[in-house]
């Protein structure tokens, strides 16, 4: 019949397809990895995933959380979870992460000048990320989080194609403009066989520190209607707050800083 024959294409066509694709291997030590991802940069992608990373330890006193800052051109963790230093070497010649408020951190920032630009091409990024997934010390994890760069391309592939992941978490504002890249975002890990947990509203609201009236700078409840559209889960709204911003600045995140805060 038809439909059998449309079946048997589809696995073929399947089959061809994943040929090329390497095997996952897990890291070694680490349980689950959940990574954080936008399709869009600016969206505060990484100030989310850092003090996700600081609630999922806080949550839970007996979990052991890490925190991997994939973005090779643009590491912020680093100055977010106030660290600064080389990594040591085990006897093993993998390198050891700096830890901070309990949770252990590698970057790119780690090893090469706060000021210093990365100016590689795509095979020297990915020979980075490989080396920050495979050569690092990480103990034994409950939870890596992985702070991923913005957009679709090769470092997301890599990751997603390398490791086994729980699934990700897609951040975005509002607006209509970050909003096309974080569905094409989402859509990319159903590509994979990466589950979406669901997508974060971030900068939802701003409310006036003096007559408390409340602005939508970005627009209204855009992420939660996505997350309606593409059958996903709507997680949380992030308000636009002055504290948010100034804690993560100063190298100390709003959820160890103001743990009873709203924000």
């Amino acid at each position: 019949s038809s439909s059998s024959r449309d079946e048997a294409l589809r696995d073929r066509r399947a089959r061809i397809l994943s040929r090329g694709l390497p095997k996952q291997k897990p890291i070694e030590g680490v349980k689950q990895v959940v990574v954080l991802a936008s399709g869009k940069g600016g969206v505060g992608k990484s100030t989310t995933a850092v003090n996700i990373a600081l609630a999922l330890a806080a949550n839970d006193s007996t979990k052991e959380v890490g925190l991997l800052d994939a973005d090779i051109y643009g590491p912020s963790i680093p100055k977010m979870m106030n660290l600064k230093g080389n990594p040591e070497l085990t006897p093993k010649n993998l390198m050891r992460p700096l830890k901070n408020y309990g949770i252990t951190c590698m970057s790119m920032g780690f090893l090469i000048e706060e000021t210093a630009p990365v100016v590689w091409r795509g095979l020297m990024v990915m020979s980075a990320v490989e080396k920050l997934l495979r050569q690092v010390d990480w103990g034994q994890l409950d939870y890596l989080v992985i702070d991923m760069p913005p957009g679709t391309g090769d470092v997301q592939l890599s990751v997603s194609q390398n490791i086994p992941i729980a699934g990700a978490v897609i951040i975005s504002t509002p607006q209509d403009v970050a909003l096309l890249d974080a569905r094409k975002g989402a859509e990319m890990f159903r590509k994979v066989h990466v589950p979406v947990l669901g997508l974060v509203q971030n900068m939802s609201v701003f409310q006036c520190p003096k007559c408390k009236h409340e602005t939508h700078i970005f627009g209204a409840n855009g992420v939660r209607d996505l997350a309606k559209t593409l059958g996903l889960d709507f997680l949380g709204d992030i308000p636009l707050h002055v504290n948010i911003r100034e804690m993560c600045d100063s190298g100390q995140p709003v959820v160890v800083s103001q743990p009873q805060s709203d924000a």
